[in-house]
C-alpha cells in the first residue's frame, strides 16, 4: 500500500508540472487580461516544413529526440497537457510567436508544422490544432495544447486529459488519415514475449473473463491467442497488486483474441499511477482503448 501511495503522489507532482515542465502556468488572472472569444479550429492546409525546429535531432533535459521524417499514419493515445501565460508572446520552436488564444500545440517529434485532430477520450470533444512547437518534456505526456485548445477540449480545469491524436492527411478527401473507429487493435504478442508464470501461479479457473462498459477507458497490456498466456499475464499483474486486471474475449475476428486489460481508468491521475506500476514490472507499452 505504501508503494502505491507513493506512485499516486508522484502522479500528482507530474500533473502539476504542466506540459513544458514549469509549474504555476495558467490562464490570465481575472481582470488583468481579457479572455477573447474562442477561435475556430484552423483549416488544415499543406505547408512546407519549417526551417527551424525540425532537427533532425535535438536534446532537452538530457534526452535526445528524433524528428519524424513525415507525419504519415501518425496516431497515438495518451495524456495531453496545456501551456499558457508563462509562454504567451515567446517564440515557438519554429520561430513563430506563441499565442495562447490560438489553436496550436507542441509535440516532441512531429514535423513542424503538422495539423492534428485531438479527441478527448472522456467526453468525445474533438478539435484541430496546428503543431508549431516542441514539448511536452514531461514523462507520459504526448502533446501540449495552447490554452484556447485546452479550453475547447475541456481539460483546463484538470490540467491534463486522456486523448487521441491523429495527423491530418491531405491526400485523403476527408482530410483524416485515420478515424477513431479505425484505430487498429494492439496485435497479438508473439510467444517469445510471453511472461514467465508468477511464483504463485493462478489456475485457469480463477482468472476472470470480464465484459467492458461502453464509453469506458481501459489500458491494454497484451493480446493473446492462447488462454494460458493471457492468464499468466493477469497473474503477473495481480501479483503486483494491480487487481483490476482482467481478460476480455474479443470475438470480432475470425479467431477469439484474449485481450488483457486494466480498468476502467477514470482520469489521468489514475493512469499516471498505473503506468508507473507497469514500468516497475517491465511493461513499458500500455495501450489505451475505449469501448
Amino acid at each position: 500500500m505504501a508503494a502505491r501511495a507513493g506512485l499516486l503522489a508522484l502522479a500528482l507532482v507530474l500533473g502539476a508540472c504542466g506540459g513544458h515542465g514549469i509549474r504555476g502556468d495558467g490562464p490570465p488572472s481575472a481582470g488583468s487580461v481579457r479572455i477573447p472569444d474562442l477561435p475556430d479550429d484552423p483549416v488544415p492546409r499543406p505547408e512546407p516544413r519549417s526551417r527551424y525546429g525540425n532537427g533532425p535531432e535535438y536534446e532537452v533535459f538530457g534526452n535526445r529526440y528524433t524528428v519524424m521524417p513525415s507525419s504519415a499514419n501518425y496516431q497515438e493515445r495518451g495524456v495531453a497537457s496545456w501551456y499558457g501565460k508563462k509562454f504567451h508572446g515567446n517564440l515557438t520552436s519554429n520561430r513563430e510567436t506563441y499565442d495562447m488564444y490560438q489553436m496550436t500545440a507542441a509535440h516532441k517529434t512531429l514535423p513542424l508544422p503538422t495539423y492534428v485532430r485531438v479527441t478527448n477520450l472522456a467526453n468525445d470533444k474533438t478539435i484541430i490544432v496546428r503543431v508549431n512547437d516542441r514539448g511536452p518534456f514531461i514523462h507520459n505526456r504526448i502533446i501540449d495544447l495552447s490554452y484556447a485548445a485546452a479550453l475547447k477540449l475541456d481539460i483546463v480545469r484538470d490540467g491534463t486529459g486522456l486523448v487521441e491524436v491523429t495527423a491530418i492527411d491531405f491526400a485523403e478527401p476527408s482530410g483524416d488519415r485515420l478515424t477513431r473507429q479505425a484505430v487498429p487493435p494492439a496485435p497479438p504478442e508473439p510467444a517469445a514475449q510471453q511472461p514467465a508464470p508468477a511464483t504463485d501461479t493462478t489456475t485457469s479457473t480463477s482468472v476472470a473473463t470480464n465484459s467492458v462498459t461502453d464509453g469506458s477507458i481501459y489500458v491494454q497490456v497484451g493480446a493473446f491467442g492462447e488462454r494460458s498466456n493471457a492468464e499468466r499475464r493477469v497473474s503477473m499483474l495481480w501479483s503486483a497488486n494491480i487487481d483490476n486486471a482482467f481478460i476480455y474475449e474479443d470475438m470480432s475476428g475470425e479467431a477469439v483474441l484474449l485481450r488483457v486489460r486494466i480498468g476502467p481508468v477514470k482520469d489521468v491521475l489514475e493512469y499516471d499511477a498505473l503506468v508507473a506500476e507497469l514500468e516497475a514490472i517491465g511493461i513499458t507499452d500500455p495501450y489505451l482503448v475505449v469501448d
